[in-house]
């Protein structure tokens, strides 16, 4: 059997709709599979997608895990939804590094009723601090431009 995709390039890779096709990629040890695998998150259905973006997580090239994420990523904007494995896998890595977006994603396209505890906590985290934010910026600027007023009546 031969296979349609370019893995030592990676082009085309986008548009894989076959998880076996990754399957045997992965078991080859091909190069790319995150970048497979955010191919899988757009044109298979979640519950197939899953299972491969959690294993591309683990994968030890750096870039390719990153992939890996934004796949998670992709997969929470597209199906409003991530599967119990991606939660944790997710929870695991934290708000940060790889896994920054993809919370991120996850906390804006998942419906708040449907996150985990965990999601729900970092949900409300980041409102807070991004509403607290958004009144040091205005005083900020309220600030910079009573400043800006009294220079220009002095001059």
């Amino acid at each position: 059997m031969t296979s349609e995709y370019d893995w030592e390039s990676g082009k085309g890779l986008l548009g894989i709709d076959d998880p076996a096709e990754w399957d045997a990629a992965f078991e080859r040890g091909e190069d790319h599979l995150g970048t497979a695998v955010i191919g899988l998150a757009f044109n298979c259905t979640l519950a197939e997608a899953s299972p491969r973006i959690k294993r591309a997580m683990q994968l030890p090239d750096r870039g390719q895990r990153g992939f890996a994420f934004t796949a998670a990523g992709a997969a929470a904007r597209l199906n409003g939804e991530l599967t119990p494995e991606l939660y944790a896998a997710l929870r695991a890595e934290g708000h940060r590094g790889f896994a920054e977006t993809a919370v991120d994603d996850t906390l804006t396209f998942v419906p708040f009723r449907q996150l985990p505890p965990w999601f729900k906590w970092r949900w409300l985290l980041v409102t807070v601090r991004d509403k607290l934010d958004a009144w040091r910026l205005n005083a900020t600027y309220a600030a910079e431009d009573a400043w800006q007023a009294l220079r220009r009546r002095r001059s």
